[in-house]
This record gives C-alpha cells, sequence and structure tokens, in this order.
C-alpha cells in the first residue's frame, strides 16, 4: 500500500527547490505539481549530463542537491504513484550504482546541507535559508560562463567605460529593483563589468512571466546566454551591484545666445598677475580653471584679498557658454583631466595662515580649449594629459 505524502514531506521537497506554488492544470491538485516539477528538474539534468546526479564531495553542488532531492522522492510511495508513467529515464525504479573509483561517502548529504547554509544537526523537516528553485536556478546560469571568442570586439568597449568612469563622463547608479535590460546597458556585478550584447525574441516562460534569452560579455573576457530575469534577479541578489550610465552629458556649449537657451554658466579660465617667483616665470602656463553660475566679472573682483585666486589680480584669458549642465560635476571633470599637472604651490593669506590653492594648473591655454572641445564632441574619455609634453595624447 502507498505510503501517504506528508506536510512534512512536502516542505522538505519544497526547501529542495520543488515549487510550492504551481499552476493548476489537467485537474493536478498544487501537491502533485511540485512533485512533478521537482522530479522534472531531476529528468532534465539526466538529459543534459547522460546519467544520474550523484552524492559526493567532488560533484557540483546542485548535482547533489537533485541527488538529495531524488533519493527522498523514491522513498516515497505517494510520490512514486504521481509519478507513474513520468519516469521516461527510468529513475524510479533503477538500483543505483556505485562506480568503483568513487567511494559514496556516508555524511555527504549533511555536508551538503551545510553548503546550502543548514545545520547539518538540524531536523531534517525544519530546513531554513535554502534558496528558491528560482534563486537556484539564476546562481546556475550566472556561473555557466563560457570564453567570450570574439572578445576583441568587446574589450576596447570595457576599457571606454572605465576611462569615462575615471573621468566623471559617466557615473554609476544603485541597480533598482527588476529594472529594465536592454541591449549596450552595462552593469556591475559581483564586482565585474557586465555588457549586454544581444537579447533574443520574447516569450512567456513557466510561471506565466515575459522573459528574453540575453547574451552577456563580462570584463574578464567570458560570457553567459542567462535569462533577462535571472540576470535582474542576481543584480537584485548583489547589493553592491550598480547601473553604468551612458555618457550624456546633456548640450554643453554654445557661441551665441539663442531664445529659449537656459544658460547654466560659464567655464572660465584665468591667468595670474602675482609676482610670486614661480608664478612669475611659467606665467603663460599657469592658469586656473573653474565654473560659475553668475557672471565672471563678479567672480573674480576682490581677488587679491583670496588665495583661491593667489593673493594677486587675475585676467580672463577664455570664457565658455554652458547650457543644462551640473556645473560642479563638470568643473570636477575637467579638474580630475588635468589632475596630474595641478600646481603645487603654497601661500601664506593675510592672517599669516598656510594656504594650497587647488584649481591652479601648470597646463597650456591650447590644451585646455583642446579638451573643451573634446568635451563638446563626446570623446574626451578617449583621451588623456600628458604633463611631459603639455599635450593631449590618446589613452
Amino acid at each position: 500500500m502507498a505510503k501517504k505524502i506528508t506536510d512534512d514531506d512536502l516542505e522538505l521537497l519544497g526547501a529542495l527547490g520543488v515549487e510550492t506554488e504551481a499552476r493548476k492544470t489537467g485537474g493536478l491538485s498544487a501537491r502533485d505539481q511540485r512533485i512533478i516539477a521537482g522530479f522534472e528538474e531531476v529528468g532534465r539534468f539526466v538529459q543534459e549530463h547522460a546519467r544520474r546526479p550523484e552524492h559526493g564531495e567532488s560533484r557540483d553542488i546542485f548535482e547533489r542537491l537533485y541527488a538529495v532531492r531524488l533519493d527522498q522522492i523514491r522513498k516515497s510511495g505517494e510520490c512514486r504513484e504521481v509519478l507513474r508513467g513520468m519516469d521516461p529515464h527510468g529513475l524510479l525504479d533503477a538500483v543505483e550504482e556505485t562506480p568503483s573509483s568513487m567511494v559514496r561517502e556516508e555524511p555527504s548529504d549533511a555536508e551538503l546541507l551545510e553548503a546550502l547554509g543548514v545545520d547539518s544537526g538540524a531536523d531534517v523537516t525544519e530546513l531554513v535559508h535554502v534558496r528558491s528553485r528560482e534563486e537556484i536556478k539564476a546562481a546556475e546560469e550566472v556561473a555557466q560562463r563560457n570564453p567570450c571568442k570574439d572578445f576583441e570586439e568587446f574589450q576596447p568597449i570595457f576599457e571606454k567605460v572605465q576611462r569615462e568612469l575615471a573621468s566623471g563622463i559617466r557615473q554609476t547608479l544603485k541597480y533598482k529593483d527588476n529594472a529594465e535590460v536592454n541591449v549596450g546597458d552595462i552593469f556591475i556585478l559581483d564586482g565585474q563589468k557586465v555588457l549586454v550584447a544581444g537579447k533574443g525574441e520574447l516569450f512567456t516562460n513557466y510561471y506565466g512571466r515575459p522573459d528574453s534569452r540575453l547574451r552577456v560579455i563580462f570584463d574578464n573576457g567570458t560570457e553567459s546566454d542567462l535569462l533577462v530575469r535571472s540576470l535582474q534577479r542576481a543584480l537584485n541578489k548583489d547589493k553592491a551591484s550598480r547601473r553604468i550610465t551612458e555618457p550624456d552629458l546633456g548640450p554643453l556649449f554654445s557661441d551665441e545666445e539663442e531664445e529659449g537657451d537656459q544658460q547654466t554658466g560659464y567655464i572660465y579660465i584665468l591667468r595670474s598677475k602675482s609676482e610670486h617667483a614661480f608664478v612669475a616665470e611659467h606665467r603663460s602656463v599657469i592658469h586656473k580653471i573653474g565654473v560659475t553660475g553668475g557672471d565672471v566679472k563678479a567672480r573674480i573682483a576682490a581677488t587679491k584679498k583670496d588665495p583661491t585666486y593667489l593673493l594677486a589680480d587675475v585676467e580672463v584669458v577664455a570664457t565658455f557658454k554652458l547650457s543644462n549642465i551640473n556645473r560642479k560635476k563638470l568643473e570636477a571633470l575637467l579638474h580630475r583631466f588635468f589632475g596630474s599637472a595641478r600646481l603645487d604651490l603654497e601661500l601664506k593669506d593675510r592672517f599669516g595662515s598656510q594656504v594650497e590653492p587647488k584649481e591652479w594648473f601648470l597646463v597650456p591655454l591650447a590644451a585646455i580649449e583642446e579638451a573643451i572641445e573634446k568635451l563638446k564632441e563626446g570623446s574626451i574619455g578617449n583621451f588623456r594629459y600628458d604633463p611631459k609634453t603639455g599635450l593631449i595624447v590618446k589613452g
């Protein structure tokens, strides 16, 4: 007589990854559907690997999970009854064979439970902290990576993105739960940059939800074809995951005022009239780079009392009008770009305190103008300033 399945059996099957809320179809009870769904996963493993899942320290954690699940299903008379006629691989009645080359260790199940985050001394019917089947599947898919054979096409993209992050052209934002994923999107997942290089046709998954197959490239030269929802789950699980923004600073400059123009301010380039020995000797290549939302002339009033302006009068050598842009971010971007040429100079203010001006650079005016042109073009991320030659170079 078949043994009736108990609630404890169901709890165990659910903890082992069998869906707890399956769709009702064909008169099957939710209990029957849970049993069938769990058994079908074991069957898919057998179909893919041409063998039954096995216990053992050398086996993948998920294979060992399927092996435990199969053992539990085979022990239950009611499970066997539900699965009658649904066992194309003969798993329910197969005699287990242990290869002579592998000794099946007795504590393997306990080790498996411990690896899954469960106290191995706990009652097997009181499993906690075991991942759901969806979480396990997402982890499996993310882990299943292959070498990217055409990585040379994607490596320059990752390198360019890194430069643009360093220069401030791109930013990183916290990934929002289940946010949309499109071709060209770039994320940071588990410390690696992830590029969505392709997206397949939309389909409806087992749970009636829309999904698509992706081609995802990782910056270590590997790739995966995981599903959109699998990538979303992995990004949600990683609390440090980020979305990398597009390099879109908006309209930056205009030579003439236009009707309806929303002016943000000006980039201004100043030259000091200080008689400090070093400044006087290198006056033609010492410049202050700043951004203001107001009038430049008003900004530089009373410079003799301000260590920001080297305690001396200044002259304006160039200005560039801005529109619709975050001034502080733009100023920080320019200062980072020329950071290797920052002027290292200490002055004493009128109170005798030592100050170090931060916005002055040993950079020719032509190099500053070229950098601003590359900002206009959106290509500044492909370049760097070489303080030895005073030129903007590739790389």
